[in-house]
């Protein structure tokens, strides 16, 4: 069954190629590019030799890239030297979704507003002019979109309310713009997640599934919390969402898998195989939820 993965399940930094290798031996076919997701890193030439020549080596095909807000290189900032430094860092995503053959999308996070918020930190998160930004940035990006064939999907964070993305929905190409919808993010707190995916679920383009038992972003594989994932079955079949295959978000970090006297990156090449077969099993468990992939 197809089924895609995070590479950086074991940590986003450090030689990708083993854990690349493990994700091919449980069974998984496609990779969601997480590495480096919430840095400044550009990725050049040779790095992307090696990481293509490894994709070939274990017939792995690349489905999503995590692009990177970056810290100082941001992509919605309101200060322009930064955001103009996070096009180019969007764009660095996009060469190299083009570069690895990718056939799914960018997925990126935007400013939104949470539904634990208070009136007044609504007005300091100063969103409108981040959004303001984030327009200007969408606009210089739409056509190289269409240059690497590389739509950009955006993706809902914790206690998100989803007026961010009801706001640029409408304003952008479907062909171009859509959303990753992350099942964790969506279940913490409240779990109102899929309630305020419903009415935009057309615009679905990328998925981050992944559980928790509400109380935090725990990542895990499926069944482990308490997400509904009949519902999220449901869903996704009624859902504009086109891909040929899952695509999941996790961590060893809060799985029995994960021993918690040695760092993430540190884990054993077993622990590490028995938590991704674990979770490829699981995986298809989804699948088999829904009517598309079943």
């Amino acid at each position: 069954m197809k089924i895609a993965i995070n590479s950086d399940y074991c940590g986003s930094v450090g030689n990708p190629v083993p854990r690349l290798k493990a994700i091919a031996e449980a069974g998984f076919t496609h990779i969601h590019w997480c590495h480096h997701w919430n840095t400044d890193f550009f990725y050049t030439e040779p790095e992307l030799r090696a990481i293509k020549k490894a994709f070939q080596d274990f017939g792995l095909t690349l489905l999503d890239i995590h692009g990177s807000d970056g810290n100082e290189k941001c992509w919605y900032s309101t200060d322009e030297t930064s955001r103009q430094a996070g096009v180019l860092l969007v764009r660095n995503r996009m060469e190299m979704f083009a570069e690895l053959g990718g056939i799914g999308s960018l997925m990126m996070h935007i400013p939104a507003y949470r539904s634990t918020w208070t009136e007044e930190q609504r007005t300091e998160s100063a969103i409108a002019a981040k959004l303001e930004a984030l327009y200007r940035t969408l606009d210089e990006l739409m056509p190289y979109c269409e240059k690497y064939n590389c739509p950009i999907a955006v993706e809902n964070i914790p206690d998100d309310t989803f007026e961010s993305i009801h706001l640029l929905m409408p304003k952008y190409d479907a062909k171009w713009l859509g959303i990753t919808y992350d099942s964790g993010h969506g279940n913490i707190r409240e779990a109102k997640g899929l309630d305020r995916l419903e009415p935009v679920k057309d615009r679905l383009m990328a998925l981050h599934l992944n559980d928790n038992d509400h109380s935090g972003d725990q990542h895990q594989p499926p069944f482990y919390g308490n997400v509904d994932w009949q519902r999220v079955a449901e869903l996704l079949d009624a859902s504009g969402y086109q891909r040929e295959m899952l695509s999941f978000e996790l961590s060893m970090r809060y799985t029995p898998f994960m021993n918690q006297e040695l760092h993430i990156v540190d884990q054993t090449p077993e622990a590490q195989l028995s938590f991704l077969k674990d979770a490829y099993e699981r995986g298809c468990k989804v699948a088999r939820m829904t009517k598309r992939f079943c």
